[in-house]
């Protein structure tokens, strides 16, 4: 993936290297509800969400040992959410629209937003609170060494898709699985709402490499497989197979991996935001 070809955005604020400090019996009734909250607008489990906060990030105090940075790396990171922004601003354009660009928080191990604190085994996530898209850079080798995905163009599909949740938070497209949640109804589910937010940001995220790669011609070989083995990895069905054995669709929260790759071809070779209606899809 020819990605020098992009501009680096300035939406970018490393954190890594903070301090951390406390543990989850530090974070009072308070804290706990706070964490319950982020793993319900997740789609995580609360229980599993609370065993996994051990520490609190201080944002104000940096360690004596920061994280060693890869330059390589944040220059590539840069120059893909500088590439979204640059292909969500000309989508909005078309309807006399400015698109407010989301920041992304690069952290390690722990971080605190909007929506409470979150977790590098969370995964990257969205935060419609703050409007910031959160990445502990790890899951990139997670990916590779223990997910069976990876590769540049695959990091690329991870941020756009997070990205895509910052587009259903603009334009109120996640307003029936808020709606939902006030209501006191499930979410979950392999026909759920919270499916088909998901597969929507997979969509999204197919949407905007096919305009960046008319933009750019900048995929080479190798990449769309990238991202597709990438989305089938995350899938719920694969993952809930290698940590429980077994699957579950009551509980699935993502899509399967065949939906995840399905919707990313839907948004890649269509182009189009009316495309991704998952929601008033039948047929997911």
């Amino acid at each position: 993936m020819k990605w020098r070809r992009a501009r680096k955005s300035s939406n970018v604020d490393d954190r890594r290297g903070m301090r951390s400090a406390g543990g989850i019996g530090s974070l009072g009734l308070g804290g706990i509800a706070i964490v319950v909250v982020i793993s319900l607008v997740l789609g995580k489990d609360p229980v599993e969400m609370l065993g996994l906060v051990s520490q609190v990030t201080e944002p104000a105090a940096r360690s004596s040992q920061p994280a060693p940075i890869n330059d390589e790396q944040t220059a590539f990171i840069a120059s893909i959410l500088g590439e979204t922004e640059d292909v969500w601003s000309a989508i909005f354009a078309q309807s006399n629209q400015r698109y407010p660009a989301p920041e992304l928080v690069l952290y390690s191990g722990q971080v605190s937003t909007a929506c409470g604190f979150g977790n590098s085994a969370m995964g990257p996530f969205y935060c419609p609170a703050d409007q910031k898209v959160y990445l502990d850079t790890g899951f990139f080798d997670d990916m590779r060494t223990r997910l069976g995905g990876g590769g540049d163009f695959a990091e690329a599909y991870v941020i756009a898709h997070e990205v895509g949740h910052h587009i259903q938070t603009i334009t109120g497209s996640n307003r029936a699985v808020i709606d939902a949640r006030r209501r006191g109804q499930s979410v979950e589910g392999d026909d759920g709402l919270l499916v088909r937010q998901e597969l929507q940001a997979d969509c999204y995220s197919g949407l905007w490499a096919h305009h960046a790669q008319a933009r750019h011609q900048w995929l080479e070989p190798g990449d769309i497989e990238e991202a597709l083995a990438t989305a089938s990895a995350i899938g719920d069905d694969r993952l809930q197979r290698q940590s429980r054995g077994r699957v579950v669709p009551d509980s699935f929260t993502h899509g399967t991996a065949e939906q995840r790759v399905r919707w990313f071809r839907i948004g890649f070779e269509r182009g189009r935001v009316a495309a991704c209606d998952t929601f008033s899809a039948s047929n997911l």
